[in-house]
């Protein structure tokens, strides 16, 4: 029997005979076995290379032949965005069997809400914080809605599983396994994972099903690429509007604030241009999209929003700004051309900085290496636990002392948090009134709620912090949101202060400051918007990648005329490379140690430094940079070096020892329910990098 008969006759058909489909990809085909034989699966493919459909296909099979009743099949994404944009087409495949589907997020008002929760669909599209609402909030009947559910799909799973939101959803999984009573079928699909086998394992938790990675060999194309170097924003602008004229072209930028002024700077250009990032109102960002879907000949210019498989149409191009932080974001990129038969996926680099040119050739050269970096998931995630702890009481109405710990046994994200752990956990968070013990039933005690109960305990639906942010109205329409210390920056003198929003100039009508909201109208100009953000570390892997393109002789075909003359001169620049043991260079005040070994390396690196030297230290991705040293600093670094290397340092105990000193602003909501040892080893998997720190004083510390 072949794989396509397995399918339910009625199934078969419908892909023939109604939805068209003149054959099934590979990993459509290769899927089949591996779902029907009930095995939890990682399910690997390019963008736009038939995931859903080898994810949806076999289950909606299973759902056929076996009589599956509703809710049986949950679909969890991390973009309401994505959500939307998959909603019709499930819909399309559930319905040929009779089957229904419906979305639940924000954007879902009450009646629809109050029909599906009295007739459930078969298939529900949410996302894990709605989800979790739906658990938490005493309106929704979670515990029957849920009973029967058989499978879960996790769209772009490796969007989740190296963060907060991946511990998140691992533990409400288990929750939700507890409510159906049986070992949840898990479905994970991504188009960029490096180590696929680690993420099943992550995905299963405590399931008890066989597991398999589907990840048939694929037809590859030699990729275009090109990496320019054009020195501003402006010139970026004027290279994107001659570029391809007459095709569709993707300009990914990764920051609002920009997204916005290069929207600016084409529109200046005569480009027809349209941009989408996630303080754009949900109807402007779905506007954006469907005129550029239908546009023959524009640009629209986004953050790494619409790298999450978000569909915008067939494209002709994509056009990075600078460079994205990994091989994995770039992959996505990528992915979103060369979808059409005969077409081949492109992407041309325009950096508007040296450091930038150099982080896209290091993207290259990893990219043609074969390497995507790998996740990896947390396995002490106290703060996460915390978190699932104060959900669970407020679930449950309080949850029993001694059974809250069964609704997450197996989550893969505290398999590495010890009995004493927990119950130091549980017994800081009532000594600090998080918690509250009435009667063996723990509940949120007064510094909980004060804490977390705000707005119907709408802080623990998510576990990232939400920073203020202001709604901005025109007249009845939204338009978006801006930071609060933003606008409390503006000039308001006689309501005259002007921003720029969805690539519009807006003038501020009227501030509510208690309800969050900004009333506008059209203006001629103003300033650019901005929102709160912090700047990320890049790993290690693309420092030393960094490195090795800084020490080539050869160019890569992809480099442009220009990107060859810039790169020559920093090569030039940075010729003491080639050397390893000379990669410090500097005065006898003022050093630089040239680790290229990632942010949170170095940081780790540069605090231990100012507590065993003396001096202070500046921190980039590349270098640290160690002042106010003594006369002898360069042989006392060495001889710290080695003696390092010979001691095996950095270890764990550095890394709890300089923890505090890291973290200059709060990483999680929920540290305040860590006690000192948890807390500690939650800033240590958050601000350091142990492995990265080791890698880089042994290639230095070592004898020459």
């Amino acid at each position: 029997m072949s794989a396509f008969d397995r399918l339910s006759p009625a199934l078969g058909y419908q892909i023939v005979n109604t939805l068209g489909f003149r054959e099934l990809y590979p990993v459509q085909l290769a899927a089949i076995d591996v779902v029907l034989d009930g095995k939890n699966a990682v399910i690997l493919a390019p963008t736009a290379g038939g995931k859903t459909e080898a994810a949806f296909f076999p289950l909606l099979s299973a759902m056929d032949t076996e009589g599956w009743r509703p809710v049986s099949l949950l679909y969890l994404s991390p973009l309401r965005a994505l959500i939307n944009d998959q909603e019709g087409r499930i819909r399309r495949y559930a319905s040929t069997l009779g089957r229904r589907v419906f979305t639940w997020h924000g954007d879902v008002g009450p009646p629809a809400r109050k029909r599906f929760l009295e007739d459930p669909a078969d298939i529900l599209l949410t996302t894990p914080e709605s989800l979790e609402a739906m658990l938490m909030s005493p309106r929704q009947p979670a515990r029957r809605l849920f009973s029967r559910l058989r499978a879960v799909i996790v769209d772009e799973v490796h969007a989740f599983a190296g963060d907060d939101r991946g511990a998140h959803l691992a533990a409400l999984l288990e929750r939700v396994s507890r409510y159906c009573g049986r070992d949840l079928q898990r479905l994970g699909l991504s188009a960029t994972v490096g180590n696929p086998d680690q993420i099943l394992g992550w995905l299963a938790g405590s399931s008890e099903r066989p597991g398999a990675v589907v990840d048939p060999p694929r037809d590859v194309r030699e990729a275009q690429l090109v990496v320019d170097y054009v020195g501003s924003l402006e010139n970026a602008a004027r290279v994107i509007a001659q570029l391809h004229r007459g095709r569709k072209r993707l300009v990914f930028v990764d920051s609002r604030r920009r997204v916005e002024r290069l929207t600016e700077l084409l529109r200046e250009q005569g480009v027809e241009t349209f941009l989408t990032h996630g303080a754009l109102a949900a109807g402007e960002r779905r506007a954006a999209e469907r005129a550029f879907r239908e546009g023959p000949s524009c640009v629209i210019v986004a953050t790494s929003a619409l790298e999450l498989g978000i569909d915008v149409g067939d494209l002709d191009h994509v056009v990075q700004i600078d460079a994205p932080g990994s091989v994995a974001s770039f992959l996505q990129r990528l992915g979103r051309t060369g979808r059409r038969r005969g077409a081949t996926a492109n992407c041309t680099f325009l950096a508007t900085g040296e450091r930038a040119l150099l982080g896209a050739a290091a993207i290259i050269a990893l990219f043609r290496s074969g390497y995507v970096e790998p996740i990896r998931p947390s396995r002490r995630a106290a703060h996460i636990l915390a978190h699932q702890l104060l959900a669970l009481a407020v679930q449950e109405r309080g949850v029993a002392a001694g059974d809250w710990q069964a609704w997450l046994a197996g989550a893969t994200p505290f398999l590495e948090l010890s009995a004493e752990d927990r119950r130091e956990l549980v017994e800081h968070m009532i000594a600090q009134g998080i918690l509250a013990d009435h009667d063996g039933r723990l509940w949120l005690g007064p510094q909980g709620e004060r804490r977390y109960g705000r707005r119907r305990f709408a802080e623990l639906y998510a576990v990232f912090q939400t920073p203020r942010l202001i709604t901005v109205r025109w007249d009845a329409r939204e338009i978006g949101s801006v930071d609060a210390g933003f606008l409390e920056a503006l000039d308001e003198s006689e309501l005259g202060a002007a921003f720029v929003l969805a690539g519009r100039p807006w003038q501020v009508v009227d501030l509510d400051w208690r309800r969050g909201g900004c009333v506008v109208r059209p203006a001629a100009e103003g300033r650019a918007a901005r929102w709160p953000g912090v700047p990320q570390f890049l790993g290690y892997e693309m420092c030393q990648a960094m490195r090795r393109v800084l020490t080539a002789t050869e160019d890569d075909p992809s480099y442009s005329r220009r990107a060859c003359r810039v790169l020559a001169r920093l090569r030039s620049e940075h010729a003491f490379l080639r050397d390893a043991q000379a990669a410090i260079t500097g005065t006898a005040s003022a050093l630089t140690w040239w680790s290229f070994g990632g942010g949170r390396a170095n940081l780790l690196l540069a605090r231990m430094i100012e507590a065993e030297l003396g001096g202070r230290c500046v921190v980039r991705n590349t270098s640290i940079r160690w002042q106010g040293s003594s006369g002898n600093a360069h042989r006392e670094l060495r001889r710290w070096l080695g003696e390092l290397a010979a001691a095996g340092r950095p270890h764990a105990d550095d890394a709890m020892r300089f923890a505090r000193l890291a973290a200059r602003r709060r990483l999680s909501k929920f540290q305040p329910c860590l006690p000192e040892k948890l807390l500690d080893g939650f800033l240590v998997d958050h601000a350091f990098d142990l492995e990265g720190a080791s890698r880089c004083v042994r290639a230095l510390g070592a004898p020459a």
